[in-house]
């Protein structure tokens, strides 16, 4: 909306329709996620013969997974603050550059702690990338659809996770299990030139980190504005110190909602991360060949796209809470089905494709709950964090999962256990209170103007 050449910029964007310029960030970023998708996966699918060629236990190939979810938190973790503060593009690509290297050059590791070291700097990269995504992205989709929209961007990950496993089937069954890294690391690093020229900057971020007027008014333009250098841009969001991002998630009532973000996000990554870990060695330890196994493993990651989808439109519709806790708790009982039926073959693969719709899509959805929880200043910390501290689920199942085999070794157990998590998940994200924010406007060089009221209606 613009009132005497005063531009509130997420009020603009809110009224129009969406544009093909926001449609090319929607399709940078999917991309994006779908090698960051397919990175995280892979040492998933080829475990089983790097066991079977390195002679290692499963304990063992439990703490390389678990190196590389250490490194996949801690990049989280420290990507959110800088991105808040130096703007998302330089963070993504430089994300994009950190995971694509070191992916390929786990290709040419040659002992456990070796891999285990390239995949903690991999995951660097990894654990940055996504919550910037989900943040550039949500402050370039309108509110109305911002839910479809990020979970279709979100539903990349899946993409490339789930293609990832017959791609690896694929070359396993021809190639050395390097050759599934090389190709993980190497598609990124001859398309980052081009990410670099075609992705934008955060529009909303500009205007917090007082970026030039005429910088701003040329991105909203190519979106169908009209605005120049003499148009001044404003948001509406609390004045926030940004020297101190990450506090601020625990300040003016955000403490409750971010810690129950927290672990929503924990319990979910525990239960996807096991399976992405996993699924293929409990599968082969069941008589199924690893081409098969990598299969099944694939169909678990390709119900979330759909998945994804369906909750981003119901959260358009509903109150987002309730859509993310009912889905999280059908695949509770997905899982509890495949525990006490034992399926396999055709039976296998529908019920294992109708659990990664529901947990995958739930964990997309909080993709959408969490940017619209948090104002634009601490908006890419606060979505990192929730990555980060939740990432600590995927570290502890990409870690105990070898150990949980061991003692339970009937494929049974494994379901039953993971159905705890997820039921969790239902619960605690429920839980989680909507708040009344009373935020400042401020301007380009404006001081503050009067406070208006944003109210988180469907969150």
């Amino acid at each position: 909306m613009t009132v005497n050449n005063m531009v509130n910029i997420k009020e603009w964007i809110d009224a129009r329709p969406i544009s093909p310029f926001q449609w090319r960030v929607l399709a940078l970023c999917l991309i994006i996620i779908m090698f960051d998708g397919y990175d995280a996966a892979v040492m998933g699918f080829i475990a089983p013969a790097l066991i079977e060629q390195w002679g290692i236990s499963r304990a063992a190939m439990g703490s390389i997974l678990g190196a590389a979810m250490f490194g996949v938190a801690l990049g989280a973790l420290i990507a959110g603050p800088i991105s808040d503060r130096y703007g998302r593009k330089r963070v993504i690509l430089l994300s994009v550059l950190i995971f694509s290297t070191f992916s390929l050059a786990c290709a040419f590791a040659n002992t456990p702690a070796h891999m285990a070291l390239l995949r903690f700097i991999a995951g660097l990269g990894l654990g940055a990338v996504m919550p910037n995504c989900v943040t550039l992205l949500a402050e370039y989709m309108p509110e109305r659809r911002k839910g479809v929209m990020i979970t279709l961007m979100f539903s990349g990950f899946n993409i490339g996770a789930g293609l990832g496993g017959f791609i690896a089937a694929g070359l396993l069954a021809h190639y050395h299990w390097s050759s599934a890294l090389i190709f993980g690391g190497a598609l990124p690093l001859l398309l980052l030139p081009v990410l670099g020229w075609l992705l934008p900057e955060s529009t909303l971020n500009l205007v917090v980190r007082k970026a030039p007027r005429a910088q701003i008014a040329a991105l909203l333009n190519r979106m169908g504005g009209a605005f120049t250098a003499d148009n001044a841009f404003i948001l509406n969001s609390p004045a926030v110190k940004r020297h101190s991002t990450i506090t601020e998630l625990f300040r003016n009532g955000f403490a409750p909602g971010t810690i129950i973000l927290w672990l929503t996000y924990f319990m979910g990554l525990f239960v996807i991360y096991l399976l992405n870990g996993w699924l293929p060695t409990i599968m082969r330890s069941g008589g199924i060949s690893l081409e098969q196994a990598a299969i099944i493993a694939g169909l678990f990651q390709l119900g979330g796209p759909l998945g994804g989808i369906i909750v981003g439109a119901l959260m358009d519709k509903f109150r987002a809470k309730w859509v993310i806790g009912v889905v999280y708790f059908i695949g509770c009982l997905c899982l509890i089905s495949q525990g006490l039926l034992g399926m396999s073959g055709v039976e296998l693969g529908i019920i294992i494709f109708i659990t990664g719709m529901c947990i995958n899509g739930a964990q997309n959805g909080l993709q959408v709950y969490s940017p619209a929880y948090y104002p634009t200043e601490i908006r890419a910390t606060g979505v990192s964090w929730m990555h980060g501290i939740g990432r600590i689920g995927a570290i502890l199942s990409s870690t105990l999962g070898g150990f949980l085999m061991g003692i339970f070794p009937g494929q049974s157990a494994i379901f039953f256990i993971l159905a705890l998590p997820a039921l969790f998940a239902a619960i605690s994200i429920v839980l989680h209170r909507n708040i009344h924010l009373t935020m400042k406007i401020k301007g380009a060089g404006l001081g503050e103007i009067p406070a208006l009221s944003q109210t988180l209606n469907n969150r």
